[in-house]
């Protein structure tokens, strides 16, 4: 029996379930979609703006950057992620800024906000509470309160879902309802038939991912196209689930330098593995030139591991190369023979900044 097969064995190291959060994902996006359903805007909100800043770090601002790349071909203004403790100069009255953070009390959502709040931006808050939730009470801004009790970086359907159906309300794009319920059909078939821990290593494809992985760098490339967020969430869940370093870059760009790169050190790049996340909608120059990187990596016998996304509708397709990365992060947490859910390094750095 495969070790990723075996229940007890990964018991032994998922001390805190993470498993369960990851499996349970389709039913969050679900309860996420009501949420965003339910949430009305006042009467008296002004939505008319120029453009829209996204404040967000870490799971609440990759469910931001998630959105921007979903929405790009369809949005009627732009839509902006910032991860600061200040705003871009741009922004003023005329901008809709979403203050997005999971526990409400991530330092720079907090400052971004307050910038937003001294220039007269119209703001909405996404959080489960905290000082955010606090501020927004006071400042009468529109808070879309979702659950607490979630590690941040699996609380991504709650980040992502209200604000999706936010730009929709207000106009910015169409209703998404059933797109969204494609999505989390998608997501159960997958689930149950080539990603859950029930299914067997041999029909697993996350945990065949996980096992090529395995003590080697990760480097993850994808289109720039829609599919250019989820490479970064491969990256964060690499680090947070498994503890484990990777790389992330984009088409076209790595081609006209970090392609050159592959060359030294050496020492590392016999221990590297290139991992590119495709989709049936990436332009077909990206696809010929995916294809042709893909030889150059062959040539210098360096692994390439193709993931293609499921499902015909675009939201579908993203949100499947999501769930595969975080099924394969979980899984090679496992090999790697540690606890997914605890970030120590990140909870040590809120502590000491707390000092000062």
């Amino acid at each position: 029996m495969h070790i990723l097969d075996d229940l007890k064995a990964i018991e032994k190291y998922d001390a805190s379930d993470m498993l369960e959060l990851i499996e349970s994902f389709p039913e969050q996006c679900q309860d996420a979609k009501h949420i965003g359903g339910e949430f009305e805007l006042p009467k008296n909100f002004n939505t008319n703006c120029k453009n829209i800043v996204c404040i967000g770090l870490g799971g609440s601002g990759i469910g931001a950057d998630i959105g921007r790349s979903y929405v790009a071909d369809d949005a009627k203004i732009p839509l902006f992620v910032n991860r600061n403790y200040t705003l871009p100069n741009f922004v003023d009255e005329d901008t809709l800024v979403v203050a997005s953070s999971y526990s409400g009390n991530t330092e720079e959502v907090l400052s971004a906000y307050r910038d937003a709040r001294d220039r007269g931006s119209k703001i909405i808050v996404i959080t489960s509470g905290g000082k955010l939730e606090k501020s927004a009470q006071i400042d009468e801004a529109p808070c879309i309160k979702i659950p607490a009790g979630f590690p941040p970086r699996c609380a991504l359907g709650y980040s992502f879902f209200p604000l999706l159906i936010l730009l929709s309300k207000i106009g910015i794009i169409k209703d998404q309802s059933l797109l969204i319920d494609d999505a989390i059909r998608v997501l159960r078939k997958i689930k149950n038939s080539r990603l859950g821990c029930k299914v067997k290593y041999k029909d697993n494809q996350a945990k065949r991912i996980a096992s090529e992985i395995y003590g080697k760098l990760p480097v993850i490339y994808a289109g720039q196209d829609h599919v250019d967020s989820i490479a970064t969430r491969w990256r964060g869940q690499l680090a947070e689930n498994s503890k484990t370093l990777a790389s992330s870059h984009l088409f076209p760009e790595m081609n006209h330098n970090e392609v050159v790169g592959w060359e030294n050190p050496k020492t590392i790049l016999r221990n590297s593995i290139v991992i590119m996340l495709r989709d049936a909608a990436d332009h077909p120059r990206i696809s010929k030139r995916m294809d042709i990187t893909r030889n150059i990596f062959k040539k210098d016998r360096i692994k390439v591991i193709e993931v293609r996304s499921f499902g015909k509708e675009l939201l579908a397709r993203i949100f499947s190369l999501i769930y595969i990365g975080d099924f394969v992060s979980f899984y090679l947490a496992i090999l790697n023979g540690i606890d997914p859910t605890p970030v120590e390094r990140v909870a040590y750095l809120k502590k000491e900044l707390c000092k000062s």
